[in-house]
C-alpha cells in the first residue's frame, strides 16, 4: 500500500498541494500535520508509522515535509526500513524501494555522517578553547570540594552508606559512587 505523509509548519497553511500531489501518486491514505518539523511531536506521523506493515511505501511531496534535519529524516526512514516498508520522496526522486533509491539514501547518510562529525570536531576545538582561557563549560558540580572530602570520610568511616550519603546531599546514588571512585586531592600529595 502507498501511505502519503503530508504536513505543514502552522494552521494558516494549506495542505491541499500536497494531499492532491500524494493522491496522483497513488497513496491510498494520508497522514498529516501541523507542526513544525523541528518538533519531533508528531502525532499522525507516529501513528502512520505504528501501522506500517511489509511491503508499504511512505510517500512524501518533498523529503523536508518529513522531518528538517538530514539526521531526524535518515533515524525516521531507517524506522520505515525496519518495518519492512519503503520510502518515496517526490520531488528528490528518491525511492528506497529500487537498488538506485537505496544507494542515494546510502550516500545522504554518508554526508550526514560527515556532518556529525564535522560537528563534533568544532565542538570538541571549541571547549578546548575555552578551557585555554580559564573557562570550563558545562554543568557546575553539585558537590563542592570540601562536600566530596566529607561524603568519601563518611563512607569510609562507616558512618554512612553510599545510599544514606546521597539522601543526605541530594544528589543521586551514582554520583556518590563517582566520588569515592575519585582519588582524593589531599590523598595524592
Amino acid at each position: 500500500m502507498i501511505i502519503g505523509y503530508a504536513r505543514v509548519s502552522t494552521d494558516e497553511q494549506s495542505l491541499d498541494s500536497q494531499t492532491d500531489a500524494l493522491s496522483e501518486a497513488g497513496a491510498e491514505k494520508v497522514f498529516s500535520d501541523r507542526v513544525s518539523g523541528s518538533k519531533r511531536a508528531r502525532p499522525e506521523l507516529d501513528r502512520m508509522l505504528e501501522q506500517l506493515r511489509d511491503g508499504d511505501v511512505v510517500t512524501v511531496t518533498k523529503y523536508d515535509r518529513l522531518a528538517r534535519s538530514l539526521k531526524d529524516i535518515l533515524e525516521i526512514v531507517e524506522t520505515i526500513r525496519g518495518r519492512g516498508a519503503g520510502f518515496r520522496s517526490l520531488a528528490e526522486d528518491i525511492d528506497t524501494t529500487t537498488p538506485a533509491g537505496r544507494m542515494m539514501m546510502q550516500m545522504v547518510g554518508g554526508f550526514a555522517e560527515c556532518e556529525r562529525e564535522m560537528i563534533r570536531e568544532r565542538t570538541r576545538a571549541g571547549l578546548e578553547r575555552a578551557r585555554k582561557k580559564g573557562r570550563h563549560p558545562g554543568r557546575k558540580p553539585k558537590l563542592s570540594d570540601d562536600q566530596r572530602r566529607e561524603i568519601r570520610d563518611l563512607v569510609r568511616s562507616g558512618k554512612r552508606t553510599e545510599a544514606e550519603a546521597a539522601r543526605l546531599f541530594n544528589v543521586h546514588r551514582s554520583t556518590i559512587s563517582r566520588v569515592m571512585r575519585e582519588t582524593a586531592p589531599d590523598a595524592a600529595a
